[in-house]
């Protein structure tokens, strides 16, 4: 199931001081809003600090650099893809892994990821690219080889399916379609991958 991660920092006020772990939750919030308003060529140091009512060198005590910051607020607010569907069979198991994927994929710290990776340089998109393959596409990978495997031991599943190409597909279509023709994935267009291009990847040949 898609956990969040993440947990807004509680409001702040008159007569206290955030410190350590509240303080650190209210910048990376910060930072993820302002990747939603301004972008990431827009966001500043400043405007984070600003943003979560802080001043400036506390954020730069704790992240030396744009990237840092931008890259641990990504990862604490990505909702986490830690447990596999288990509905008794493999086709909605599919279907649901990957309503759960999208979740994750267009949550807020998913939109901003996604903006990051268009708006950065080559050097600087390779930091990004690393939270989202630890974030999303290996425990994607990770919970399908669970469903196939499953439906292998219920007998829905040809055991030579179970291979990296099969794997691959999922999380290939998913981020192709994501990134390169901005496809919100809408519920037809899972149920259309799923029927149409892992049901027969998946399914026992006839004797």
């Amino acid at each position: 199931m898609a956990t969040s991660r993440w947990t807004a920092a509680p409001a702040r006020t008159a007569s206290s001081r955030r410190r350590g772990a509240v303080l650190e939750r209210a910048i990376l919030d910060a930072a993820l809003e302002q990747l939603g308003t301004v972008g990431w060529n827009g966001l500043t140091m400043e405007g984070v600090a600003a943003r979560a009512q802080t001043g400036k060198a506390a954020v730069y005590r704790r992240w030396p650099s744009k990237e840092d910051l931008v890259a641990d607020a990504l990862q604490a607010g990505l909702p986490s893809l830690t447990e596999a569907p288990d509905l008794g069979d493999v086709r909605e198991d599919l279907l649901e892994l990957c309503r759960r994927v999208r979740e994750t994929m267009f949550s807020q710290p998913g939109f901003a990821l996604r903006s990051v990776l268009h708006e950065c340089d080559v050097s600087q998109a390779e930091l990004f690219n690393r939270v989202i393959v630890e974030g999303v596409v290996e425990p994607t990978m990770r919970l399908l080889r669970e469903v196939i495997h499953r439906g292998i031991g219920r007998g829905e599943v040809r055991p030579d399916a179970a291979n990296s190409y099969v794997f691959d597909v999922i999380p290939a279509m998913l981020m192709y379609r994501t990134k390169v023709c901005a496809s919100e994935w809408s519920e037809r267009d899972l149920e259309e991958m799923i029927d149409q291009l892992m049901v027969p990847l998946l399914r026992r040949r006839a004797a």
